[in-house]
C-alpha cells in the first residue's frame, strides 16, 4: 500500500496522472480558444464601429495646399467655372489692366510738363469717344452670356437622387437624411491631436462626416438654428448660406470617390473658424452599407422592426396555425369569429330606462 502510495505521488509530480494531464491539456487549449475567439470578435466590433473603409485624405485634392488660385473641381459646373474664370476673366482682366497701365504711363511721359509745354486744345474726337463706348459694351456682352449660363445651370436643379439637410449651429453642423429614414448625425471639429492621430488637416476633421453617394444628384437644403451661417465645399464650387427661419437650396454632383472639406463662410461668432465640413464620396454599394448602419434605410427598402433580422423572418418565426372550431382544445383554442367587413357592423339596441331603480345611496 505505501509502494501505490508513493508511486502516486511521483505520478503526479511528474504530471503523469489522468487528472493533472487533462488539466495540462486544458490550460493549453484555453488560450488557443480565447485567441480564436478574440479575433472575430475584434473583427465583428471594427465592422460594427467602421461598417466602411473611410476615404482618407490626399493633398491637393478637396483642401488648401498652398496654391495661388482655386482648389481642383470635381463638379460639373465648378470645372465649367474654373474655366470661366481661368481661360476667359483672366485674360481679360490681364489685357485691360496692362492696357490702362499702358496709356497712363504713355500721358505720364508723353504729355508732360517739359516735353509739352502747350497743350493741345482738342475737346472732342469721335472715333475715340465711339471706340471706348463699345469695346466695354462688347466686352461686357462676351462676359455676361457665359456667366448667365454658368448661374443658370447652377440654379436649375436636375432630379434630386439623394436630400440632405444641413443645418448650421454655433458651432458645429447637423445633417439629417429625409430619404433614408430621416436619421441624422452631428459633425464636430477634431481636436489637434485627433487630427494629427486620423491624417486630417488641421483645423478641417471632423468627428462625424457627410456621406453621399459617387454619381448621385445631392439635393442640399441648408438653414441655420441660430445664427447666418454659410455651408460651402471649394472643390464643389458649392456654397450656400444657412438662414434660420429659410430653407435655401443647392446642389452638387461628385463622380469621384474621395474626401472633401469645407469651412462655413460667415462670421457666425466666436468659434466661427473652428466649424469645419467634411463631405465623403463612397461607391452606391458603400452608401447603402453606411446607411444601414446608421439605423436608416434605402429607398423603397422596409425597414426591420427589430434589430435583429430573424425577429421577422417568417422561417424562424413561422405564423399561428389556424385552428377550426371542431379541432379547439383548452391548449390551441379556436379563433375569434370572423365578421365580413361589407356587413352592417352590429348595434346594441338599447336598453329600457327602469324608472324604479334608484341608484342613490
Amino acid at each position: 500500500m505505501k509502494t501505490l502510495l508513493k508511486f502516486l505521488v511521483v505520478a503526479a509530480a511528474l504530471g503523469l496522472t489522468p487528472a493533472a494531464a487533462t488539466a495540462q491539456q486544458d490550460s493549453n487549449a484555453a488560450p488557443q480558444a480565447a485567441a480564436s475567439q478574440t479575433a472575430p470578435a475584434g473583427e465583428a466590433a471594427k465592422k460594427a464601429i467602421d461598417p466602411i473603409d473611410h476615404a482618407k485624405p490626399e493633398a491637393g485634392i478637396g483642401m488648401p495646399d498652398g496654391r495661388m488660385g482655386f482648389q481642383n473641381q470635381y463638379t460639373a459646373i465648378g470645372e465649367d467655372a474654373l474655366w470661366f474664370h481661368d481661360k476667359m476673366l483672366m485674360p481679360i482682366i490681364t489685357i485691360i489692366s496692362l492696357f490702362v497701365l499702358g496709356l497712363l504711363l504713355w500721358v505720364i511721359i508723353r504729355y508732360r510738363r517739359a516735353a509739352n509745354p502747350v497743350p493741345s486744345r482738342t475737346s472732342h474726337n469721335t472715333l475715340i469717344e465711339v471706340l471706348w463706348t463699345l469695346i466695354p459694351v462688347l466686352i461686357l456682352a462676351a462676359i455676361a452670356i457665359p456667366s448667365i449660363q454658368l448661374l443658370a445651370a447652377q440654379y436649375a436643379f436636375p432630379k434630386a437622387d439623394i436630400t440632405i439637410k444641413a443645418i448650421g449651429n454655433q458651432w458645429y453642423w447637423t445633417y439629417q437624411y429625409p430619404d433614408n429614414g430621416d436619421f441624422e448625425i452631428v459633425s464636430n471639429i477634431l481636436s489637434d491631436e485627433e487630427d494629427k492621430k486620423r491624417g486630417e488637416p488641421r483645423l478641417l476633421g471632423v468627428d462625424e462626416r457627410m456621406v453621399v453617394p459617387a454619381g448621385a444628384v445631392v439635393k442640399m437644403i441648408v438653414t441655420s438654428n441660430d445664427v447666418v451661417h454659410s455651408w460651402g465645399v471649394p472643390a464643389f464650387w458649392t456654397k450656400m448660406d444657412a438662414v434660420p427661419g429659410r430653407l435655401n437650396e443647392t446642389w452638387f454632383k461628385v463622380d469621384r470617390p474621395g474626401l472633401y472639406y469645407g469651412q462655413c463662410f460667415e462670421l457666425c461668432g466666436a468659434r466661427h473658424g473652428f466649424m469645419p465640413i467634411a463631405v465623403e464620396v463612397v461607391p452606391p454599394a458603400k452608401f447603402a452599407e453606411w446607411v444601414a448602419y446608421k439605423g436608416g434605410t434605402m429607398p423603397g427598402a422596409v425597414k426591420p422592426t427589430s434589430s435583429d433580422a430573424t425577429v421577422n423572418s417568417p422561417i424562424a418565426n413561422p405564423p399561428p396555425a389556424t385552428v377550426a372550431a371542431h379541432e379547439a382544445t383548452e391548449a390551441s383554442p379556436a379563433p375569434p369569429a370572423v365578421v365580413d367587413a361589407t356587413a352592417t357592423a352590429p348595434v346594441s339596441a338599447p336598453k329600457a330606462m327602469d324608472l324604479s331603480r334608484s341608484d342613490t345611496h
